[in-house]
C-alpha cells in the first residue's frame, strides 16, 4: 500500500490498522469483506451477507467503517450504505461495538470482531436504538434479494471502485438466493393479481363447461354459493315427489321420525287390545260365576 508511506509506521493506531488489513487480506471469509481506502486507511468500506435463517439470508450488506486516531483504544463508528430495513442508511448506528458505547469497546476487538457482530445484531430488536428500523419480515425480504443487484453509489470515484470490488467479491461469494425468500418476494403485490386472473380463469373454465356441472366449478370460488345451489337442487328434486304424494314439504321432510316410532305405537295399540281382551273375558267370566252361584243358593233353599 504506497499511501501508507505518508503515516507514522510507529504510530499504535497505523501499526494496528496495517496489521488487520493483512489479517483480513491473508483471512479472507464468505460472510464480510472490508477494505480501508487507498488515500485514507482510518476509512474502510465493507460488505456483510445477511445472516442464515433469517430474512436477511441472501442479502449483501454495505457499509462505512470510521476508524478514530486513538484506534483500537477508542471504539469505531458504523453506518449502512445499503437499505436493508433493520438500520438506517448513512447514519451512524448506535451499537454496544460503536463509538455510541465507548465504555463497551475492548481494544482487542478488531475490525473482523466488529463485522462479526454486526452480522449477529442484524436480527435483534431494534428497541428504539439511534439509527434502528422495524421494518416487517416480508419488506426486508425484498431489500435483500433488491441488495444483490448492485453496489450502492457512495462518495468519491476511488470509493466507489472500492466499494464495487468488495460487492464482486462478495456476490462469487454468495450462494443463490434461497427459494423461499424468493416465493415470499413474489407474493406481495403480485400475488393479489395472480389470484384474481386465477379467479376469472377459473370462472371462464366454469361457464364453458356443461350446466350441470357448473355448480361444482364454483364450488372453488364460491364455497356458500355452492351449498346455497346444492340445496335448491335437493329442493327442485323433492318437489315432484311431494306433488304426487300430496303432502306438504314439512311433513315430507320429518317423515323419517314418525316412520321410526311407528313400531312402538302399533307394540302398544296391540297391548292396550289385549289387554282390555281379557279385561272383558274376565268380566264375563265373573258374570258367569256370580249367575251360577246365585243358581246354586236358589236351589239349596228350595
Amino acid at each position: 500500500m504506497a499511501t501508507t508511506d505518508k503515516y507514522n509506521l510507529k504510530n499504535p493506531a497505523v501499526k494496528r490498522i496495517l496489521m488487520e488489513v493483512k489479517e483480513m487480506q491473508s483471512n479472507p471469509s464468505d460472510d464480510f469483506m472490508s477494505l480501508p481506502l487507498e488515500e485514507n486507511i482510518f476509512e474502510w468500506q465493507f460488505a456483510i451477507r445477511g445472516p442464515q435463517d433469517t430474512e436477511f439470508e441472501g442479502g449483501i450488506y454495505h457499509g462505512r467503517i470510521q476508524l478514530p486516531s486513538e484506534y483500537p483504544f477508542k471504539p469505531p463508528s458504523f453506518m449502512l450504505l445499503t437499505p436493508n430495513g433493520r438500520f438506517e442508511t448513512q447514519t451512524k448506528i448506535c451499537l454496544s461495538i460503536s463509538n455510541h458505547h465507548p465504555e463497551h469497546w475492548q481494544p482487542s476487538w478488531s475490525v473482523r470482531t466488529a463485522l462479526v457482530a454486526l452480522i449477529a445484531f442484524m436480527p435483534t430488536a431494534p428497541n428504539g436504538a439511534l439509527g434502528s428500523l422495524d421494518y416487517k419480515k416480508e419488506e426486508r425480504r425484498e431489500l435483500a434479494i433488491k441488495s444483490r443487484e448492485a453496489s450502492p453509489k457512495f462518495g468519491t470515484p476511488d470509493r466507489q471502485k472500492v466499494i464495487d470490488e468488495i460487492h464482486e467479491y462478495m456476490l462469487s461469494k454468495a450462494p443463490p438466493v434461497p427459494e423461499n425468500l424468493k416465493q415470499a418476494s413474489e407474493e406481495n403485490p403480485g400475488e393479489k393479481e395472480a389470484e384474481a386472473e386465477g379467479s376469472e380463469n377459473a370462472g371462464r373454465s366454469a361457464n364453458s363447461v356443461d350446466p350441470a356441472n357448473a355448480g361444482g366449478e364454483r364450488a372453488v370460488e364460491e364455497p356458500q354459493a355452492a351449498v346455497d345451489n346444492a340445496n335448491a337442487v335437493d329442493q327442485r328434486e323433492a318437489v315432484p315427489r311431494q306433488v304426487r304424494a300430496g303432502i306438504p314439504n314439512q311433513q315430507l321432510q320429518h317423515r323419517p321420525a314418525p316412520r321410526n316410532q311407528r313400531p312402538s305405537d302399533d307394540r302398544f295399540l296391540t297391548w292396550a287390545a289385549v289387554g282390555l281382551a281379557v279385561a272383558i273375558v274376565f268380566l264375563v267370566l265373573k258374570k258367569l260365576v256370580k249367575s251360577s252361584g246365585y243358581d246354586a243358593i236358589f236351589l239349596s233353599e228350595s
